[in-house]
């Protein structure tokens, strides 16, 4: 089972890029972040004549998630983080074949001390107790998403200035992130690149792409009775080089 995250930056405008690299990339399970569309314009018959079935939550303009799944049901579906407050469309979960899909859009967070990076790490703790809860249910559980968060200096372009005090690289954020590894999962790339310098998400500015001056914020993280079978993970750079590209490229991880 080939598992992939992609944050497309907006449904209405990626849809041919999306439907191109399923066609192409053939992912049996895709979570998607900022589909920006409202559940009523959400292009499910589109993606259903490519032979994906569709859930989704999404708002006007901002946030939005789904999870596409080819050949399969996607059932026990649960829309938000159960019990967390929370206006924005930024969590949805399902289950395919045995395998339970946590698809999350992390908070941004803006900048370290303001109010929307405390939202940030309100919501990881809601995360947190949430995962901890499917976990019970769910042994074979992949948790995936633009976390906005690169876990350690070899997912940053520049140590230096992606630093302990910084957006996405914060001390506070990286050790939410490291409780939500302890409940029992492993960042699936990790378990098979060793090596810095391979980003998902890349700024429109500067040239960032062209020069590598990326991050790796978009994860794919597995549960311990997944880990062993996890055949291979990476970064897929292909989309992120088609016009009108997403700012992120897709991550994955496979299944044996």
């Amino acid at each position: 089972m080939k598992i992939a995250s992609w944050n497309v930056n907006s449904l209405n405008v990626r849809l041919p890029q999306l439907e191109q690299w399923l066609g192409e990339f053939a992912p049996d399970v895709v979570g998607l972040q900022e589909t920006k569309l409202e559940d009523h314009r959400f292009p499910d018959d589109a993606l259903a004549a490519l032979g994906y079935r569709s859930v989704f939550h999404g708002q006007k303009t901002y946030n939005g998630v789904a999870i596409l799944a080819r050949n399969h049901a996607l059932e026990d579906v649960q829309i938000a983080i159960p019990g967390f407050d929370d206006a924005q469309a930024r969590a949805i979960a399902a289950t395919v074949g045995d395998v339970r899909i946590v698809n999350l859009y992390v908070v941004n967070g803006q900048d370290v001390g303001t109010e929307k990076y405390a939202y940030k790490l309100r919501w990881l703790d809601a995360v947190h107790g949430w995962l901890a809860g499917e976990l019970q249910r769910h042994e074979r559980l992949v948790v995936l998403g633009d976390f906005n968060i690169a876990p350690d200096d070899r997912d940053v372009h520049d140590p230096a200035t992606w630093n302990d005090e910084h957006i996405l690289t914060s001390t506070a954020e990286r050790a939410a992130l490291q409780r939500l590894l302890a409940l029992g999962l492993h960042d699936g790339f990790r378990l098979h690149n060793d090596e810095g310098g391979i980003f998902s998400w890349w700024d429109y500015r500067q040239a960032a792409f062209r020069r590598n001056l990326g991050l790796r914020i978009d994860l794919t993280l597995v549960s311990d009775a997944l880990r062993g079978s996890t055949a291979n993970a990476g970064i897929d750079r292909t989309p992120r080089t088609w016009e009108r590209a997403s700012d992120h490229a897709p991550a994955f991880v496979e299944l044996a």
